[in-house]
């Protein structure tokens, strides 16, 4: 079988391997459209449309296929936060954070091809874990945000690097804030992944 991870996300390749799961990467720079408000279904919209349009990508005549797409958002005063849009951005959200607690919320969509039947199965789900962060200075977020680190993640912060100097605690599933909850992930997905 071949299973694809659709996205090119370092943390979440590194998780994937973690768990002993041999994949190949295949992005597909989909034109994200959310109709979802609540977080936890925005992610889960996402991440079915990153699968969904990798699966179209892919040649499906020759062997089963599963491809696992993933999507992140911080949620704090009921605003989400995705990856910031520039220096400013990554700011006001690191001062939005900074002292307080916020959720994150990862979802997962796997989609499971059968080549003998045509068909594509379709599992989707997140994962929510609360983020306690310590206060931090407007000095101290110019330093983070200069370093370039929060630009390419949700709610302008990294937990596994230099930003987890701020965190206070957490709630839940650490990976699910590095960006896929691979315990669940397995469990959803053993029936395949055990083949």
């Amino acid at each position: 079988m071949r299973i694809v991870l659709a996205s090119r996300s370092p943390r979440r390749k590194e998780l994937l391997e973690q768990i002993g799961v041999a994949f190949e990467i295949l992005v597909s720079h989909v034109d994200e459209q959310i109709t979802e408000t609540e977080p936890g279904k925005v992610v889960e919209e996402l991440s079915f449309q990153k699968a969904d349009a990798v699966l179209s990508l892919l040649d499906k005549g020759k062997e089963d296929i599963l491809v696992i797409g993933s999507d992140t958002v911080v949620s704090v005063d009921g605003e989400i936060l995705g990856k910031p849009t520039d220096r400013e951005d990554a700011v006001r959200m690191l001062s939005m954070l900074s002292g307080r607690s916020h959720e994150v919320y990862t979802g997962v969509t796997l989609l499971y091809f059968c080549q003998a039947t045509g068909q594509v199965t379709v599992k989707c789900f997140h994962e929510m874990t609360k983020v306690n962060f310590y206060e931090m200075s407007e000095a101290e977020i110019a330093a983070y945000v200069d370093s370039r680190d929060p630009m390419d993640k949700a709610g302008a912060y990294g937990i596994q690097g230099y930003c987890a100097r701020y965190i206070r605690g957490i709630e839940g599933d650490y990976n699910t804030v590095v960006g896929l909850p691979v315990g669940r992930l397995y469990q959803e997905g053993k029936e395949w992944f055990d083949r």
